[in-house]
């Protein structure tokens, strides 16, 4: 019975040894992770101190979308910009916000589009798109992250 005992001890110890697992490395699990990640997409979008109140994420996206595209078109309504190109009533503005809090203005134009002077507009919107509220940046896996997007502001003409 002791020769049992005995076997039964060794079989034990040595079957640990069978049943270990491979274990991924590192490198396999940080790739699998990156992998899983939906990189076009943001937890938290960008918001405004006046928009920060609102439960809904859907709602409280369309509220920054619709604040700042206001506040764009005030500040540029009181431009010149109207009467140097009147048949423009509409531009592309490409909005960047940095992990900084940061905000930088692009207009978009049509690649044919050889009426407009760029340089001119550029530089009307650098110089009118200046002391916004604070931004708070968007959010991917708490940390806060650069976002690009393209607002369609209509300018207004005031008579």
């Amino acid at each position: 019975m002791k020769h049992y005992y005995f076997i039964l001890i060794i079989f034990l110890f040595n079957s640990c040894q069978f049943m270990e697992k491979q274990v991924p490395s590192e490198k396999e699990l940080l790739q699998k992770e990156l992998k899983s990640i939906n990189w076009k997409e943001v937890d938290e979008y960008p918001s405004l101190s006046d928009c920060d109140k609102i439960e809904s994420k859907a709602q409280r996206q369309q509220c920054f979308f619709d604040v700042l595209t206001q506040l764009i078109q005030e500040k540029l309504s009181v431009d010149t910009l109207s009467m140097l190109y009147p048949k423009l009533d509409t531009i592309e503005v490409k909005v960047t916000i940095f992990p900084n809090a940061t905000m930088q203005f692009e207009p978009q134009f049509p690649k044919d589009s050889v009426a407009y002077d760029r340089i001119k507009i550029d530089s009307i919107l650098k110089a009118r798109l200046v002391d916004f509220p604070k931004v708070n940046p968007a959010i991917k896996r708490g940390i806060p992250v650069k976002t690009q997007f393209i607002l369609p502001v209509i300018i207004k003409v005031e008579k």
